[in-house]
């Protein structure tokens, strides 16, 4: 007895969506490849709390990373407003509150499910450390508050700690280098190639209470205490650095200033970096405030000081000379002032950002200078001390009038000249031919060069990296007919199931 038309019309529906199915399944499988889907991307926060105010910066790197370091890009930097946290020693939790701000804007950029596992850090530089010689239990007390305030956020908080001055250098070096591009960069091959190390450049650093100098030196070091290493994109990398503390710009007029009220012997104070023309006011117990004079304080310090500036550029550099020690590097190699080890200067040098009290707190105190007295164009050092004394010797009134509403700062330009020059030449041992290699900038490749990134491409290398997820993939035409038998498929099953239950039965 033959098949009925309902068992023969089921018979091929069920044939024919057997045929589609496993044409679909072939199509889904052959000439499919095997694909990486993009890495996620990973952020860190670090606050930089510096001498005179304090920022936030949010870095994203690739999950799986190159030679196991992130090549780690801005997200965003956020200024905190007001002073530093170290100017909150009596009131230590107003140095918490005042990071809040900051600290939503950039919870508002991480995506929240990734809050938890996203590294914040604070790192506190010569501000705080001159508050914790000075007093350690209000410095104790201030990074309490703010870890409080920090560890309370829904990220992975790694602490609130005081960073070394020789640490704050280096990081600096290695931010300056990776923006230039020294230590990786991009081919138009599309590879990440590693220059070569005669391309790297040191860093120099000025900031309101300390200085920095890193640089790679042309032989060994001699001095370990002064030598910094670490690994960055597959290549181990050892640098010299010292930080000097009280040497840096806000330090050393309160410091010259000190010296000159001392070796006065009448409330009139004759300041030779000071225009002629100009005079102030004050109480000589300001300047005993500060962990950076040590001499002893004289008994009437209510008394009120007159300052008068002289405009005298010979004697200022005399003064300022007065703060370096250069005595205890007579008869030794390899040392810059007060006996601190250092080999000769070799290649290019950039000046880095840096905290400062006066100036906008964009500038580099080099930059923010040098950039007021327009030589910031890789002139001549003939024409740079030549350019520095001329505007020493400016009475104050011709001063004033050509830069009106800088009063604030403008008095200090001599000073902190004549003191950069100083340290520069006599104190780290650059020359005329070799003054040319300093570059002064604001920024790098248009980014904050601070010890920030510095201190996140160094934590992207102990933080494991991420296997890229993988995916099967095809081509359009194939993936588009693969979805004209899935839906043939669909339709034949369909049909079966329906001429399976409403074709009535004989």
């Amino acid at each position: 007895m033959g098949l009925t038309w309902k068992k023969r019309v089921l018979t091929a529906l069920l044939g024919a969506a057997a045929a589609l199915g496993l044409t679909t399944l072939i199509l889904l499988l052959v000439e499919a490849t095997s694909v990486l889907l993009p890495a996620d991307t990973k952020f860190g926060i670090v606050f930089d709390a510096g001498s005179s105010h304090t920022s936030l910066f949010v870095y994203r790197w690739p999950a799986d990373k190159e030679n196991n370091t992130g090549v780690v890009s801005q997200a965003l930097a956020c200024q905190v407003k007001g002073p530093g946290i170290s100017s909150y020693a009596s009131n230590p939790a107003q140095a918490g509150e005042s990071l809040q701000d900051c600290l939503e804007e950039a919870l508002a950029l991480v995506p929240e499910a990734q809050h938890q596992e996203t590294p914040m850090f604070l790192g506190a530089t010569a501000g705080m450390r001159l508050l914790s010689q000075k007093n350690s239990s209000q410095a104790g007390d201030i990074f309490a508050a703010v870890s409080r305030v920090l560890g309370q956020a829904p990220l992975d908080f790694w602490g609130a700690e005081l960073l070394a001055g020789q640490a704050e250098g280096a990081l600096g070096w290695i931010t300056i280098n990776y923006v230039l591009g020294t230590l990786i960069k991009y081919s138009f091959s599309g590879e990440w190639i590693r220059p070569l190390e005669g391309t790297l450049v040191g860093a120099l650093d000025m900031g309101g209470a300390s200085t920095q100098i890193t640089f790679v030196p042309g032989g060994p070091i001699l001095d370990k205490s002064t030598q910094a290493t670490f690994r960055l994109y597959g290549s181990e990398h050892r640098v010299y650095t010292h930080s000097y503390l009280c040497f840096g710009r806000d330090q050393m007029l309160t410091r010259l200033l000190a010296r000159l009220m001392e070796s006065s012997p009448g409330p009139l104070v004759r300041h030779p970096c000071y225009h002629s023309g100009y005079w102030t006011t004050l109480s000589p117990a300001i300047l005993y405030e500060s962990p950076c004079v040590h001499t002893t304080p004289p008994p009437d310090l209510a008394r009120t000081l007159t300052v008068e500036g002289t405009g005298n550029p010979g004697a200022c550099v005399s003064a300022i000379r007065g703060l370096f020690n250069f005595s205890s590097c007579e008869g030794r190699g390899h040392c810059a002032f007060d006996g601190v080890y250092q080999p000769p200067v070799r290649g290019r040098f950039y000046c880095r950002h840096a905290h400062l009290t006066s100036p906008p707190q964009a500038f580099s105190n080099f930059y923010y200078t040098f950039h007021f007295l327009n030589l910031t164009s890789k002139q001549p050092l003939t024409t740079v001390n030549a350019t520095i004394w001329e505007f020493c010797r400016r009475p104050w009134k011709q001063v004033e009038a050509s830069s009106p509403g800088q009063d604030r700062w403008l008095r200090d330009h001599c000073a902190s000249g004549l003191y950069i020059l100083t340290l520069l030449l006599e104190g780290y041992g650059f020359r005329e031919e070799t003054w040319p290699n300093i570059e002064f900038h604001k920024q790098a490749g248009g980014t904050d060069i601070g010890w920030t990134l510095g201190y996140m491409l160094n934590l992207t290398g102990v933080i494991p990296a991420e296997v890229p997820a993988q995916w099967r993939a095809e081509s359009y035409g194939i993936w588009a007919a693969g979805v004209v038998f899935a839906v043939l498929t669909l339709l034949a099953t369909l049909g079966a199931v329906a001429v399976h239950l409403l074709w009535p039965q004989g």
